[in-house]
């Protein structure tokens, strides 16, 4: 089983930043994908981006390159995502998951709100 805990989320101006942590605990396995989806108020749940504990190989969506940074930190088991240049639609929100591959991500955080204002 793993365990994730997500913080950092908050209300920010547009134009602002803010950075997520995931907090990782339990049995991580080395090959799994870590990552971020995020979720709006009345649309689908949508991919945000991953990083590979082994290797730290990165994965975005592609609306959001340059925006936003996927980052971990493998001594304590934690995964970042830096957000810059936030705007309004980025309100969301935001869950932290682990799996095998992107289609399956069998772990789940609780989430943490993310709100930019216009």
């Amino acid at each position: 089983q793993v365990q994730l805990v997500e913080s950092g989320g908050g209300l920010v101006q547009a134009g602002g930043s803010l950075r997520l942590s995931c907090a990782a605990s339990g049995r991580i396995y080395t090959s799994y994908l870590t990552g971020w989806f995020r979720q709006a108020p009345g649309k689908e749940r949508e991919f945000v981006a991953a990083i590979t504990w082994s290797g730290g190989r990165t994965y975005y969506a592609d609306s959001l390159k340059g925006r936003f940074t996927v980052s971990r930190d493998n001594v304590n088991n934690t995964v970042y995502l830096q957000m810059n240049s936030l705007k309004p639609e980025d309100t969301a929100v935001y869950y932290c998951a682990s799996g095998s591959n992107m289609a399956t991500m069998g772990y789940w955080g609780q989430g943490t709100q993310v709100t930019v204002s216009s």
